[in-house]
């Protein structure tokens, strides 16, 4: 796969304060990478030494193989981004701010091209109103419209679904399903995390500065599954469980809960039966993403 952003060891510091400290990643060609942590984590501070809004210290970032610090105009122009709050001329229609960005990228479009974009951001009922009349989750939509007005091999996102309604968060995975199976990478932070759970690949966390965890998303559901089982002889069964196949269980009223690091239903079925213990209910259960963030977050301390 191409690595189309790839941070080494980046650091950022304010004085004698490490606000990012050594971090280290790769984002890989038509990947969709969820940036989490605790507010003041440092992600707002990552984003904007990625898109050149802030110099990092120590490290290098490199963007389509193209240093920031060395080839920056070339590295920089494979990126579109929104930063905290897009910005636009509230005089201006939406599509007259398109038109106006469109015109000052690099990668001229047409007027075909534009229009697609509008309603692939499923703006094309509100796009001719100026935008001083638009909701927060308008502004957010059109900002993506800008972001994405260059092709950009790279977006960057902060906080995209701020303001959005169930509806228009729902648009914006699906957005997002398409720009991942057009091949474009996607960074995007987020305290949605539902919506990260269900739109990302892989998953950063940091922590104090810090990249705490690294993980792909297919990982994390395999190696997080909860097995809840119900039989006539609970005590029993946490026993033979643990004794014999090594697991750690939790005895409830209503039945036994194990966390399991690959699926070992079959063996745990076999023994329960092989004992003549009754097995009344097996159910797998996946930890979800806000389970585990938090998890993750409360063992390192906020």
């Amino acid at each position: 796969m191409t690595e189309v952003l790839h941070l080494q060891d980046v650091s950022k510091l304010i004085g004698t304060k490490r606000i990012i400290d050594q971090a280290t990643f790769t984002v890989e060609e038509g990947q969709v990478v969820g940036l989490l942590g605790p507010n003041g984590a440092g992600k707002t501070t990552l984003i904007r030494m990625i898109v050149g809004l802030m110099k990092h210290n120590t490290g290098s970032i490199q963007i389509m193989g193209h240093s920031l610090d060395t080839s920056f105009k070339e590295a920089i122009a494979s990126v579109g981004a929104i930063v905290e709050n897009p910005e636009f001329y509230n005089y201006m229609t939406g599509y007259e701010n398109l038109q106006q960005y469109q015109r000052m990228a690099v990668k001229r479009g047409t007027a075909a091209e534009l229009d697609a974009l509008i309603s692939q951001v499923h703006l094309e009922n509100h796009i001719h109103q100026k935008v001083k009349t638009y909701s927060l989750g308008m502004r957010q939509r059109l900002g993506v419209a800008q972001a994405l007005i260059h092709q950009p091999d790279l977006l960057v996102l902060d906080e995209p679904m701020n303001g959005l309604d169930p509806k228009g968060m729902r648009e914006f995975r699906e957005m997002i399903q398409q720009l991942r199976a057009q091949g474009v990478s996607v960074l995007v932070s987020s305290h949605q995390l539902s919506d990260i759970e269900q739109i990302a690949d892989h998953l950063i966390i940091v922590q104090k500065g810090k990249i705490t965890h690294q993980v792909a998303m297919t990982d994390l559901k395999e190696s997080h599954n909860r097995l809840v089982l119900k039989t006539d002889n609970n005590v029993l069964a946490a026993s033979l469980l643990e004794e014999q196949l090594q697991l750690a269980v939790t005895v409830a009223a209503d039945g036994l809960t194990i966390t399991l690091a690959e699926d070992l239903r079959k063996e745990i079925a076999a023994l329960i039966v092989g004992h003549q213990i009754g097995l009344l209910e097996m159910t797998l259960q996946h930890s979800s993403l806000e389970e585990t963030f938090l998890a993750w977050t409360e063992e390192g301390g906020l």
